[in-house]
Formats: structure tokens, sequence, C-alpha cells
């Protein structure tokens, strides 16, 4: 399905700006859809003369959809867009005519010409479709949706709507079932949703909110009054003609989002309209997630210490150790448990550790780092990481680090003589379901009948069965093409 953007880029000449504006209106329509619980189709002129093609559509979710099958991308002509051809040369909104059917769905046609914000010409057409199957004689609430519906659709015409984005906001919650509160021009409430009212008793209002000063009554609520204060001057501002971010009001306990946007249709502000969410659940389990986090971290902070010290011990044993052969493996085990230990500092480091994810290539630089520092000083081999691991699992992470370990040391100790010099390189591939990596070197190659199964090396049993158990993948020991050795690792990432 293409994008509003390539339907637009292929059948119209609009600026970049415009389309930018159209791409904001329908981030945000979803609010008008519900008030007017009507679907929303913006419609863009072709070059063929009469014709309209669909590049967005948006159901309601406060009352049933007039249209069953996907509009966008759907081009009409004739007199099936007469209405829109109105509202594109007269540049107001069209209302009037006799209902029309979709197969066995009565529906009501409106037209709202969209302009840009400061600018002259309309760029498109937003299609407002009710469907009628339902219709009877609305409630309150209905009638203040529609009221306000109303005021925003010619604020769509007018240009002044959507409001500038604001950074770091990514969506116009809360919605509009959430709750909605309408202001007069001097911040009076005229109208309070009922999840609106309960919203503010859990902030602890008893009193009804209609008739009230809401930038009053959020200060006199919220348990900050800096925060109380600030809210305030976010509703002025809306009521001046200006859109403020999302603010939360906290008091006895309970959280409430809100979202002031001003209500100016045709440049004259009349008020603003307050949306409002009960968060108070959501939260409390957000400072639940934190404190999660916050432990895990802890505990891998911990682990990372507490292999250290273990590594530790074992240097000192290693100190004290006459045997050469037995020096060395305890070396050995020290380097295995710093490899260890660094994926757990990492995700002590971590900002989110809920899923686990480790960035790795950091990791493998330094297990790479600590592989060099084995080879004699008169050696002159680099080692090189080709590709990006990018994140990781923690369960893929941490036996992936030894067997790497286990293949940079191998490789340090056993692919050169002593004074040679070569190259050792990590190479890595990542596919959407496969992490392949290959340790590559320039040495002496593999002696002859080499078998990687009956090998009694204690570190390549360790890669062979961390390979095949922890990681379930493969393993392969062989001849480099240019010479050299090639260790290939196969590694699914599907979910485990």
């Amino acid at each position: 399905m293409s994008t509003l953007r390539d339907l637009v880029e292929e059948h119209t000449s609009l600026e970049p700006v415009d389309v930018e504006h159209l791409h904001r209106l329908a981030g945000e329509w979803q609010l008008v859809s519900d008030l007017s619980f009507a679907d929303l189709l913006m419609w863009v002129p072709t070059g063929q003369t009469g014709e309209f093609i669909c590049v967005a559509q948006v159901r309601p979710t406060t009352a049933p959809t007039a249209y069953q099958d996907d509009q966008v991308g759907r081009v009409a002509g004739g007199p099936e867009v007469a209405h829109l051809s109105v509202a594109r040369h007269q540049g107001r909104i069209w209302r009037e005519g006799d209902p029309v059917w979709y197969g066995d769905t009565p529906a009501r046609h409106e037209a709202i010409p969209v302009r840009g914000r400061g600018r002259e010409g309309v760029i498109a057409i937003v299609g407002r479709d009710t469907n009628l199957s339902t219709a009877r004689t609305p409630s309150q609430l209905e009638l203040n949706y529609l009221t306000t519906a109303d005021d925003l659709a010619q604020m769509i015409t007018d240009g002044m709507f959507p409001p500038p984005r604001i950074p770091g906001e990514t969506t116009s919650a809360p919605r509009v079932g959430d709750g909605l509160v309408r202001l007069d021009a001097s911040g009076k409430v005229t109208y309070a949703s009922p999840n609106a009212q309960s919203a503010f008793r859990r902030l602890g209002l008893t009193a009804h909110l209609v008739g009230e000063d809401l930038a009053a009554v959020i200060a006199r609520l919220s348990s900050d009054p800096l925060e109380g204060g600030d809210m305030t001057d976010r509703i002025s501002s809306a009521l001046r003609g200006e859109a403020p971010a999302r603010k939360e009001i906290e008091a006895r306990g309970a959280t409430v989002l809100s979202r002031a946007l001003p209500l100016m249709p045709s440049g004259v502000p009349i008020g603003a309209l307050v949306l409002i969410r009960d968060v108070t659940e959501v939260r409390r389990r957000d400072r639940q997630l934190m404190t999660k986090d916050a432990t895990i971290r802890e505990i891998h902070h911990r682990v990372k210490n507490n292999l250290q010290t273990v590594a530790a011990l074992l240097r000192l044993q290693a100190r004290r150790v006459k045997l050469p052969a037995a020096r060395a493996a305890l070396e050995e085990s020290v380097r295995r448990v710093a490899s260890i230990a660094l994926v757990h500092e990492t995700l002590s480091h971590s900002v989110e550790v809920s899923d686990e994810i480790v960035e790795f290539d950091g990791i493998v630089d330094r297990v790479a780092a600590a592989a060099a520092e084995v080879a004699a000083a008169e050696s002159l081999i680099s080692m090189r990481r080709d590709g990006s691991f990018g994140p990781l699992p923690a369960e893929i992470a941490t036996p992936l680090v030894m067997v790497l370990n286990e293949l940079l040391l191998n490789a340090m100790e056993h692919a050169f003589e002593p004074g040679d010099g070569g190259e050792v390189v990590v190479r890595v591939q990542r596919r959407r379901r496969e992490l392949m990596v290959t340790v590559a070197d320039t040495g002496r190659g593999l002696p002859d009948g080499f078998d990687m199964d009956a090998s009694e090396r204690l570190g390549l049993q360790i890669v062979r069965t961390l390979a095949a158990g922890e990681l379930r993948g493969s393993i392969e020991l062989r001849a480099g093409t240019a010479g050299g050795t090639e260790a290939v690792l196969c590694i699914p990432l599907a979910k485990r």
C-alpha cells in the first residue's frame, strides 16, 4: 500500500511544506473523526480535470464506519466528487446535499477544504462522511462533540489545525473518549464529559466541573504549586490561540494527563478544548518497571563484581603456581571469567534492561584487545572487526563472547610463529534471523588431519559445546581462501 507521501508526490505537484502539513493533519485528525462520529477521507486533485484521489483515511472510534473497504488509493470523478470540487473552488465547507448510499449504508457527505498554516490556496479536501444507519436524537455529549468538531473543521479550512508540532511529542494522546472539557473564552467550563469528570474526582474535586474556572481548579488541586501554576499558564496560552505541550497533573496519588487545544474558528478565539486521561495505573506500572530495571542493573553490577573477584583470586593463584602448564591454565580461566564479566558490566550500564539487550560491538572490541595482549611483544599481529553485531539478547551475548574469546585466543597463540606478522579479522553478517560470524587469520593454517570433533583442547571443546548447545548454532574450522584458518559460526536469532 502506497503511503500518503507516495500518492501525493505521484499525482500532484504540491510543495514539500504542504505535504508536511497533510502529514501532520493525518497524525491529528483522529480527534476530529471521533468528535464528528464520521469517517474522514483526505482527497487531493489529480492532473485530470474533476478527478480526485484518496490519499488517507481514518475511521471513528465513537461510531460505526461508513466504509467497510479501505478507500486509500481510490480515484473518483464526476458527480461522485462534485461536493469536493465545490469546496475546493469556493474555499468553504460544503454541507449541502442529500444522503448517499454505499451498499446498504446511508451516509451524509461533507467537504472541508484544507489550507496550510499561513497559506492561501486549498491544498486538499477532507471528506467527512457520517454513517446514518444508527441515526437518533443526539445526547448532550454528542451535541458538544459535534459542535467542537465543527469548530475544528473550520480551523482546518483556516489553516489553524493541526497545531505546530512540539519537539518530543509523537502522539496526540489523550483521545476524545478518555475525557473532554470545553472552555469558553474566559476559561470557564461549559461542558465536561463523564470520563473527564471522573478523572478530576480522582484528583480530589467533589464539585461538578461545569461553571468552574478550570485553571483555578487545577491550581487548587495540584500537589505541587509550581506544577499547578505551569498548567494554569498552559490553559491561558490555549485560550490565547497557542497550542501548549501536554502536561501531567498529580494530586492525592492520582495522575491525569491533559492536552489543551485552542478553538479559533475563522480566527476568533472562542475558548479551548482540554482532553483529559487518567493515567494513574499507567504511571504506577511505569514506576514498578523503573524499580525492576534498577534492581536488574544492580544484580548485573554485583555479578560483574563477583566475577571480577573470582578472576582476581585466580590471578593471584596463578602467580603462586610454579608449574608453567598450571599457570597457563589459570590465566586462561581468568580471561574466560573476565569475558563473561564484560556482558554483565554492559547490562549494568544499560538504560533499558527489561529485555536484557546489549550492544555487542563494544564487548567484542574489548575481548579482541585483551586477546591481542596475549601475543608476544615482538609479534606484528593486527586485529580488526568487519561489520556490526548490533544489539543482542543476553542469552546469546554471554555464550557468544566466550566462543569469540576462545577463537581469538586460539588464533593469537597457535596461528603464528613467534615474531611473525599477520592479521586476525572478525567478520560479521547479520541477516533477519541469522548471525554469521567468521574469525579469520593469515597464519600457518590447520595441521594435517585436523578434526575439530576429535580435538582434546579445552578451548575448542568449550567452543563446540557452546555453539551447539547454548547458541543452538554450528561451528566449522576450515582453511581460509587466501591461506590461514577460518572459524565460521552460524547462530539463529529467532525468539527463544
